[in-house]
């Protein structure tokens, strides 16, 4: 039986998650839940799974949450401070974090401290502050598991190889919604750029998949991830979503992982690892695949994904400057304050006027995101 914590259940990757822990009552056990507001979701969610523990960020929601019956049966936390006592508590052996944005930095430190492996969905950690979370993961000895697909498939790919045998990382992207969309983009419609074509994700992913952000932040933690250098992370599109990531070695030899595109997998694949077993998911039928098609992604009419490498290059505090300036500019956009043409431009103001930190500490990188999303709000006003 494996005890585990979700922080972040009621958003898409949670709500999978249980979806496999649904299925296997006999191998896992949720010791703890959270959610920043959707109690209602919670509340189903504790009655079915019967955590010990939940933490609920929102103060109104929290409360909200107190006056139901089920509140009784749990533990219930209203701050973020909760994340830290529940990850801490010592019969837990894998945490999922699935947070949205920085918020999950502390905990997933906390996590790493307390020797229990990580399963990680949110990249932000990773992008705001790499060297110092795989730095604690080494000397804590530690297992960061990533849950993004192309990541997954990258840890996948490269188990047996040492990293001095890595030439290449080679990330796809879908493209987004707007891959196939001619002519000028600054003025796409919400409605639009929140029409993913192959996956269902939260808005402000697909937002940062429609701008190609997400894919700039992937390069980022793909070269803290697996210590490979940002020159050797190559991004290309893949309409089709079938290969999630290739791994090219030295001899020229490329190794690629494919699967149905189905976010359940790579989370089956944290939740039992380091075992392998029957998923019961979707699997290809190649019989049924006419074609794989891979073309450059094009800079220009996509610069977030430029703007992330500048980031990883300059180093220090820029990569956490560039995530908390993308979070700013895109809560912006869906909120339909900003037009989505000036989601990069607020992203490229933000880093040209950052004074970069190197080698920061972690209150260093804290500070930069705070300053970050006060620029950002500046800019936008």
């Amino acid at each position: 039986m494996k005890n585990i914590v979700i922080l972040g259940s009621t958003g898409s990757i949670g709500r999978n998650a249980l979806s496999v822990v649904r299925e296997e009552p006999r191998k896992f056990r949720i010791k703890g839940l959270s959610a920043r507001s959707n109690v209602d979701l919670l509340e189903k969610q504790v009655e079915e799974f019967h955590p010990e523990v939940v933490v609920i960020t929102d103060k109104k929601a929290g409360e909200k949450f107190l006056e139901k019956p089920l509140a009784k049966e749990v533990k219930v936390f209203l701050d973020e401070e909760g994340f830290l006592k529940l990850v801490r508590m010592p019969e837990v052996d894998l945490v999922l974090i699935a947070l949205t944005g920085i918020v999950g930095l502390l905990p997933t430190l906390e996590a790493i401290h307390s020797k229990k492996t990580v399963a990680l969905a949110t990249k932000e950690v990773i992008v705001s502050a790499g060297r110092i979370v795989m730095d604690a993961a080494r000397e804590n000895n530690v297992e960061i598991l990533p849950v993004d697909s192309e990541h997954n498939s990258i840890f996948q790919a490269l188990k047996g190889y040492r990293e001095a045998e890595i030439r290449r990382i080679i990330l796809t992207a879908s493209g987004g919604p707007l891959a196939e969309i001619e002519g000028d983009l600054s003025d796409i419609p919400l409605s639009v750029a929140l029409k993913h074509p192959v996956w269902k994700m939260g808005k402000k992913i697909s937002i940062d998949s429609s701008t190609m952000m997400n894919k700039g932040l992937e390069v980022i933690e793909a070269h803290y991830l697996f210590g490979v250098k940002p020159s050797y992370i190559d991004v290309v599109i893949h309409r089709e979503a079938i290969i999630h990531s290739l791994v090219e070695f030295k001899d020229g030899f490329i190794s690629a992982i494919l699967a149905f595109p189905d976010m359940r997998l790579p989370i089956h694949y944290v939740l039992h690892y380091p075992e392998r077993v029957e998923s019961g998911l979707p699997k290809l039928d190649f019989s049924r695949i006419e074609q794989l098609n891979f073309k450059k992604p094009d800079f220009e009419r996509f610069p977030c994904l430029m703007y992330a490498y500048d980031a990883i290059n300059y180093g220090g505090t820029m990569p956490a400057v560039l995530n908390q300036a993308n979070e700013v500019a895109v809560n912006a956009f869906l909120k339909e304050e900003i037009k989505f043409g000036r989601i990069p431009e607020i992203i490229r103001e933000t880093m040209n006027h950052h004074q970069v930190v190197k080698n920061p500490t972690l209150e260093e990188v804290l500070a930069a995101d705070k300053w970050a999303k006060e620029e950002a709000k500046g800019l936008i006003k």
